[in-house]
Formats: C-alpha cells, structure tokens, sequence
C-alpha cells in the first residue's frame, strides 16, 4: 500500500509538471511574435487559464483522491509547477541555441535555476494556504 500510495503522487508530480510544460510551450508557440499584440494576450492570458487549472486540478487530486495533508499537497503541487518551469527553460534555452538570438547562453542556463525556484515558491505558500482551507471544510459521508 505504501509503495502503490508513493507511486501516486510521484506519477501525479510527472504527469502536472509535463502538463505544465506543454501548456507553456503550445501557448507560448501560439503567441509568437508573427501575431497581432491583442492576439499574444489573448494567447498569453488563455495560458494562465489552462496553468491555473492544471494547478487547481492537482490540488484537488492530492486532497480529495489521495487524502494528503496541506503540506504535502503544497510540496507536491510545488514540485510539479518546478518541474514544468523547467521544462519551459530547458525548451527556451534550446531555441536559443537553434534561433538566431542575440541573448547570450549563460542567460538561459541560469534560467534553468531560476525558474523553476521562482515559480516554485509561490506554487507551495498558494497551494498551502488552499489546502489547508480544504482540510477545514467539512467532509461529506459517503452514502
């Protein structure tokens, strides 16, 4: 039980953070510099969408399928946002190789750092602070 239990929510971390990552990448692709301004927001604001229920979903699946505590769902749901954050930089930093970029490569190298932490922090206090309000919700019984 134990190992089937682990095995859950590392699936669930994997299976979150490559979500995140091809929502960054398809979005991001979709709001390319060939388009309209309006229509980069609109793409842009449309990933936002799709991130923040990608990140409720997680929430909700660590919570109420899994029945973890606040802290390890904020964990879990923190490492799968850094895991698709990374995804997004190791994608930039391969475009940056293969485009004609004026960006130096440190730069994306270092993003490959950054972002994962700087997305990651904010995911776990957030996912925190939701599933502890969870957890102070009455359950229903099950009939």
């Amino acid at each position: 039980m134990e190992a089937s239990h682990r095995q859950s929510w590392v699936r669930a971390v994997i299976l979150f953070g490559v979500v995140y990552g091809v929502v960054g990448i398809v979005f991001g692709t979709l709001a390319s510099p060939s388009v309209s301004a309006q229509v980069r927001v609109t793409w842009r604001l449309a990933a936002w969408v799709a991130s923040a229920a990608v990140y409720a979903a997680h929430i909700g699946y660590e919570h109420f399928r899994l029945g973890h505590s606040p802290r390890s769902t904020a964990l879990h749901a923190a490492m799968a946002v850094a895991l698709g954050a990374f995804a997004l930089a190791v994608a930039a930093t391969v475009h940056s190789s293969s485009a004609a970029s004026s960006s130096p490569l440190w730069r994306f190298l270092v993003a490959l750092v950054i972002w994962p932490v700087a997305t990651a922090l904010p995911a776990f206090l957030v996912a925190l602070l939701v599933a502890a309000v969870l957890a102070r919700l009455p359950r229903r019984s099950a009939k």
